[in-house]
Formats: structure tokens, sequence, C-alpha cells
């Protein structure tokens, strides 16, 4: 299908990436490449001075790591960023998008990359760092040849009859050559030559500037130089760039000076992008906050080890970009999240498209709504990095969220709860249905409301989960005791108190689910808090948890419809 994002988030995130979107996916047709962007002065110099004034670490990794294979494009954009946090978005999308697989937790991209700047300073060093050499560079960009052919120490050498033919004397050189290079073509053939001695070979487009006897009189010639048909001084009156002999037969179409000028021009440009659906993440650093869309996670212990992470997304209808058919207007989004190790590992990915349909006689009330999804991933105690990508497909807009996320852990022999969640819509589901699908938590139907924002016509659901209430010692029967409170202000809401007990609910296990739905018709608008105060009456222990919520006039507020998944 598709990815999102992913990267990233990146040519984001990260920047035209953006998001990254990010990738084993099968990749969209990216279309025409989009024409570079005309910098005028005043960006021109301000990138000058961000480079000067860059962190030693980005300036290193920006002039020296990836150098060779960062577009221009690329690079501008990353001169244009402001902060090190949108630094380091860029840099994870960068190689994000270059990834066969991003899902995975190494990416074999940039641990080849590296591998390959390792070999080239081991190998090809000679006064300089073997990635400064012209064979560092190659091999960096292009990988290991499939061939090469090695003169170390030069020698005599019989020339092809491309070449000229006849037998001469050369510097050392190497040749290498590729089956096939990407973005390029088949046997594609460099040549590098060292005439100083010294190990520093460079690209040469000119075969004949290894000849070592290319200056001395009546010595290597070429066989048509030995009949008599052609003269050596005649090999410095050519206009292709070369000091070849004249060949029998003519020059081949690979010796012709305009296809050796297209070679070296290729060669030298980075490698194409293989996941070009990332570049959208790679500008949405620059280009940020193009969609706004609200998002939430809650926390609900699963195991001693284990809690599970609801991710909720809820973006406006209006942002969408919907397209008529048939008297349907219908918007598709897709919905890209990672969640990593601080390190970078990747423990929790997930992607969806979602889809939102209405006909014409709903479509002008439909974007007075907004639409929301959800996620719920299980993750082990700690502190994470949360990366969430939504791309719009129909407009190409992207919005962009990086957090951290810190999973709680929850303690044996102390009081504990869940996330106090707020929802417009709390029901049972089906058997079935247990466990699985969006808002579901448990055998309930969960549909937090993100904002916080009910009408007096609505009814406030309340969902908490209290953990780890003490049995009693003969009944085995724990026992708690449960006060709501709404508050507006520092003042209690009169008859807005009031207080639940596990014999009342018929939960008189250690754990115990609250599901409420709580009447908002006699508030008046304004701003309130919800408590809730939960005790073990066995260990005299007490946990709360608040939330805040607003009240308006039904035509005030906005409604979140599901996002159902994309067809």
């Amino acid at each position: 299908m598709f990815r999102v994002v992913r990267t990233l988030f990146v040519s984001i995130f990260a920047f035209a990436l953006a998001i990254p979107c990010v990738s084993s996916q099968q990749a969209q047709d990216p279309g025409p490449a989009p024409a570079p962007q005309k910098l005028d002065k005043e960006t021109k110099r301000k990138m000058k001075r961000t480079l000067k004034e860059l962190d030693s670490s980005y300036r290193q990794w920006l002039t020296e790591d990836v150098t060779y294979i960062i577009s221009p494009e690329e690079r501008n954009a990353f001169l244009q960023l402001d902060t090190n946090e949108e630094r380091e978005q860029f840099i994870e999308q960068f190689w994000l998008r270059r990834s066969s697989n991003p899902d995975l937790p190494d990416n074999d991209f940039k641990e080849e990359h590296y591998r390959r700047i390792a070999y080239t300073n081991e190998h090809y060093a000679s006064g300089i760092p073997g990635w400064k050499t012209d064979r560092g560079r190659m091999y960096i960009m292009w990988g290991p040849a499939d061939e090469v052919e090695s003169h170390p120490t030069g020698g005599t050498y019989d020339r092809p009859m491309e070449e000229g033919g006849g037998s001469t004397t050369t510097y050392p050189f190497e040749t290498w050559r590729w089956r096939y290079l990407e973005g390029i073509g088949e046997n594609i053939i460099l040549e590098f030559v060292d005439p100083s001695g010294s190990g520093e070979y460079h690209l040469t487009m000119d075969p004949s500037e290894k000849d070592a006897l290319l200056h001395v009189p009546g010595a290597g010639l070429s066989l048509m130089e030995q009949m008599g048909m052609a003269s050596k001084t005649d090999r410095f009156t050519r206009s292709d760039g070369t000091n070849l002999p004249t060949a029998m037969g003519g020059t081949p179409a690979s010796m012709n000076e305009f296809s050796r000028l297209e070679l070296y021009a290729k060669v030298n440009k980075p490698p194409e992008v293989k996941f070009k659906d990332l570049e959208a993440v790679v500008t949405s650093r620059i280009v940020r906050d193009q969609l706004h869309f609200n998002w939430r996670t809650d926390y609900l212990k699963v195991t001693n080890d284990t809690v599970l992470v609801p991710v909720t997304i809820q973006i406006p209808n209006s942002q969408l970009s919907f397209q008529s058919k048939d008297g349907i207007h219908s918007a598709t989004m897709n919905i890209f999240g990672r969640v990593s190790t601080l390190t970078g590992r990747v423990v929790q990915t997930f992607e969806d498209p979602v889809s939102r349909d209405f006909p014409d006689s709903l479509y002008q009330q439909s974007l007075k709504l907004q639409s929301i999804y959800q996620k719920a991933v299980p993750l082990r105690p700690g502190l994470y990095r949360l990366d969430l990508v939504i791309k719009d497909v129909q407009s190409g807009n992207i919005g962009v969220v990086n957090s951290r996320l810190q999973v709680p852990r929850y303690e044996d022999e102390k009081l504990e709860a869940s996330s106090l969640i707020l929802a417009d819509q709390i029901e049972h589901v089906p058997a079935k249905q247990i466990g699985s699908g969006q808002f579901v938590l448990g055998s309930s139907k969960v549909r937090p409301r993100l904002e916080g924002d009910f009408t007096t016509a609505d009814r406030l659901g309340i969902y908490l989960q209290i953990y780890n209430l003490k049995p009693d010692d003969k009944t085995h029967k724990s026992s708690g005791t449960f006060q709501f409170t709404v508050k507006k202000g520092d003042q209690i809401v009169p008859g807005m108190q009031f207080t639940l007990t596990t014999e009342e609910m018929k939960q008189t296990g250690d754990q115990v689910t609250i599901e409420r739905l709580l009447p908002l018709l006699s508030l008046t608008p304004g701003k309130y808090k919800l408590e809730v105060n939960a005790t073990d009456t066995l260990s005299k222990q007490t946990i709360s948890r608040s939330a805040e919520f607003s009240v308006k006039a039904p035509a005030e507020t906005k409604t979140a419809v599901n996002a159902a998944p994309g067809r």
C-alpha cells in the first residue's frame, strides 16, 4: 500500500519530507521532480552564517559524513532550520528516507554508509583521509565496484584498440567497473590515476592521463603512429579533452566526449533517494504545521511489566481536501506513528490510511466536525519518543508531532490508577470485539473528547481504572469508595458531588473499572474540573485523578466522528 511518514519523517521530518511518507511501503508515484527552489541573496547569506555557527557535530555531519550523498535541496533545507531539535529530526528522516525498511530498529543504509567511510579511510588514505579522495568518494557514493583492475606500480600497458592500440608505460592506475548503477546505467567504467606516485589516485575522464610516455617523443607509439599513418603530435590537437592517439576505425561511442562528460556529471551527483514519499516529511520541518491536529496518550495497566498506551489523534475535517465524485465527497489521510527509545531503537510503529466520505447533503455540515483516530500500543514502562505524521493524500499537506512519552510503572502493593479519560461515548461492545478495534478498552468502547469541550446537551463520559485494591483476608473481596466532584474554580458545583462503592458497582476484585456518564444539563457554560478520589478502605490508601473540561451551548462545539479505515 503506501507509507506515511516516516520518514517522518522525514524530507521531514525534515522537511519537504518531510514526513516523512516513511517506507518499506510500496512507493507511490512521486510524479515529476519539483524544480529546485531559487534562493534569494538574503537566504543565501543566512545559510552561510548558519553554517559557520553550527555546532561542530552538525557541521561535521553536513560537510563530512553526508557531503557526497545529500542533495542540494536537502542541504539548503538543513541550513534553513533554526533549532537543534529540528536538525535532529531532519537527520533522522534523512536516514529513514534511504533505508530499505524504516520499520526495522537498525537503519541498513546508515550502517552501510558509515562502513564505507571506514573502509575508505583504511584503504585509500594518502596524506589526506580516505573519504576525501576520489576513490573514497566514488566508493562511498556507489559502493564497491563489481570488478577492479589495479596497477599499483604502473608498468607496461597494451592499449585497447579504442585507445589507439600499441604499447606504452603507465603511472599507477585503477579501473573500476560496475555492471549497473541505478540512475546511471549499465557497464559503468571509471578510471583513477596516480601520476605523482604519492598514492593519491584521482578520477580522470582522459584515458591517456595514465600514459607515462605521453610527453616523450617517439616513445609509447600507437599502431597508426608506428605505421606512419598518424603523428604523436596529433594527440595534442584534439578538442575532446583527451590526448589519446588516433584510433583505427574511428572513435567508439563509449569514448565520445559528450558520453564521457555525461558519465562524469552523473557519478559526481548524489545518488537518487529511494523513497520519494518521504520528501514531504523533510519539508515539513520548514513548512511546519500545515495540518493542525490534537492528540493525547493514555495509560492503562496490562501486567506489572506492560502498559497499554492508546494514542488518539483528532483533526478538523475543514483541514482535509475533499474530492467530489458521484455525489460523494471523499478525503483520505495517511497516519504514521513511531515509538522509539532515546537511543533511537524503534519499538513500535503503526500506520493506517483513514478516509472520510460524505454525501452532498451533509458535506457542508461535515466541515464543522472533526475526525478521530486511535491506535493502542503495548509498551514497557520507561521514557520514549513519540513521532506522529499525518498526510492529506489529496493536497500533500503534512502535520508532524515529535514528543516525549513517559510510560508509568505501576507498583505492586500500592494503590494505582490509570489515566482519567473524559469521553463523549462509552458503550459496551459485542463479545467478539472485546479488546480489539479503535477506542475499545477491555469490553467497552471509550471515545475520548480531546479538547474536553462538551455541551449542556451532552453527557460527560468518565473512564478510570483502579489497581491493587487490597482483598479482605476472610472474604477475599476488596472494598473501596470513589468520590466524584465537579468544581468551577475552587467551588464545588451544587449537586455535582457523589460517591460510589465497590459493593454498589458489584466489582470486588483487586482491579475496578469506573464507567459513568454524567449529565451536564444543570451546568452553565464555562470551565470546570472533575476530581476523582479513590480510597482503599482496607489499606487506607488514596489516589486522585483530575481533568478539566468546558461546557458550551449545543451549537458551539464541534463533534468528533470516527476516522474509518481507508478503502
